[in-house]
């Protein structure tokens, strides 16, 4: 989903970097259900997660041809009350011999990376009782060591709460994050009395120590993923109801970066022994906040932060941020550059630049410059047609891209399309 380190960056190297009138070659493509997560390519395989009717499929393909290996699937019911998709938003997990996928109405299972057979699974909904949150579960889990770390955000099992109107009225029950044997499904330990969001954990190494940060949906959480101790809070939520925290908290050397995009922007925090240190809050108005990613994912470059800033298309732009402190330890933010493009993207570095994914179908690649932005290639997918007559990316495009072994894989509502960015690979 980020990538290997979790920070939506890729080491490979030799990318095409003009990509001519035609724009990059297409290997191959496939029709994806109803969904809004993007696959993930491992064991020389792309695995997508979609809905398909009344089902939620996980699809095996080889990953340079596009062929179908297997395909596995299990009822699902789930209603998006704002209308917007019925599918699952998280990204399938592989570790191993093991692919892990997390439904959207809370269904944990784990299957075989051969076959698709079932190895086990979970209802954590059910098991935790988890109140309907506005969209369904939205947070992609991680594997550490042993462990599967899954965000649930259960609530008492007393609770007389049954819809998403009742969000307001949930009360946490210590499962904010909950980590599983990752072979037999067993649980091992919980975290954190809150409930979820949408913004996918991550672990991050700090200091020389692997951090585990979530950001739920009350604020900042952060602990040892090898056990879930040391856990440390620091509350950041717009105070609207109807809001929530969608993009993964970032790092920028050793302070970590959250934001939202609905009231309140970011907040940068120092971590030490006694928790967490705030450097700096976000304390203009909205309209002049540095960094308000909806569910963007920022990307960071030295203390550089590009990133689509804005909660609509209406007010959204691309921007790159400095962050930096002055002689008295007080840290600011500067405005580097911002483009105006109305259009939220979500992006991968890799050979110092970066390869940008609008959400109505827009793919670019630009220098990672801090000083300015240019464009160096473009692809307006949503116009170009497959062999079938269709777009090749039918908007909303809303997961990043994906680059493995010099494919580029892009998904939007009607498709995946898997183009060759680095040649003779």
């Amino acid at each position: 989903m980020l990538g290997p380190r979790y920070d939506s960056k890729s080491s490979e190297k030799g990318i095409l970097k003009s990509w001519g009138s035609q724009g990059l070659k297409v290997v191959w493509t496939a029709g994806t259900g109803v969904g809004y997560g993007n696959g993930v390519v491992a064991k020389g395989r792309w695995f997508q997660f979609d809905r398909f009717g009344n089902s939620e499929r996980l699809t095996c393909h080889r990953a340079e041809t596009g062929e179908i290996l297997w395909s596995w699937e299990q009822p699902v019911i789930y209603f998006d009350p704002y209308g917007y998709n019925n599918g699952p938003r998280c990204s399938p997990v592989v570790d191993e011999d093991r692919v892990y996928v997390y439904g959207v109405s809370g269904a944990l299972v784990c299957l075989s990376v051969s076959d698709g057979s079932v190895l086990w699974k979970r209802d954590l909904n059910d098991e935790f009782f988890v109140v309907p949150n506005f969209f369904g579960v939205g947070a992609s889990p991680l594997v550490y060591q042993q462990l599967l770390w899954v965000m649930v955000g259960g609530s008492p099992k007393t609770s007389k709460i049954l819809t998403v109107n009742d969000l307001p009225g949930a009360q946490p029950d210590g499962s904010a994050m909950v980590a599983f044997d990752k072979r037999t499904g067993e649980l091992k330990h919980k975290v954190g009395n809150y409930l979820a969001s949408y913004a996918a954990p991550v672990v991050r190494n700090m200091d020389g120590k692997d951090v585990a940060i979530a950001f739920v949906r009350e604020g900042l959480l952060t602990f040892d993923p090898k056990d879930g101790s040391h856990p440390h809070f620091t509350p950041w939520r717009s105070s609207i109801l109807e809001s929530v925290n969608a993009a993964a908290p970032v790092v920028i050397g050793n302070k970590i970066l959250a934001a939202e995009a609905y009231e309140i922007g970011g907040l940068l925090v120092e971590l030490t022994k006694n928790g967490h240190r705030p450097l700096w809050r976000d304390e203009k108005v909205r309209k002049y906040q540095a960094v308000r990613p909806h569910w963007t994912n920022p990307i960071v470059v030295g203390q550089s932060v590009f990133v689509s800033s804005g909660r609509n298309q209406p007010d959204t732009d691309f921007r790159c941020v400095d962050f930096k402190s002055d002689s008295a330890g007080k840290w600011d933010d500067k405005v580097q550059w911002m483009i105006n493009n109305r259009d939220r993207m979500t992006g991968v570095w890799i050979e110092d630049h970066l390869l940008m994914l609008g959400e109505n179908g827009t793919l670019q690649l630009l220098p990672a410059d801090s000083k300015k932005h240019s464009v160096l290639a473009e692809m307006e997918l949503s116009e170009m047609m497959d062999r079938d007559r269709s777009p090749y990316i039918a908007p909303p495009s809303w997961a990043p891209p994906v680059i493995s072994h010099g494919l580029l894989y892009v998904r939007g509502s009607n498709k995946v399309i898997c183009m060759e960015l680095i040649p003779n690979r």
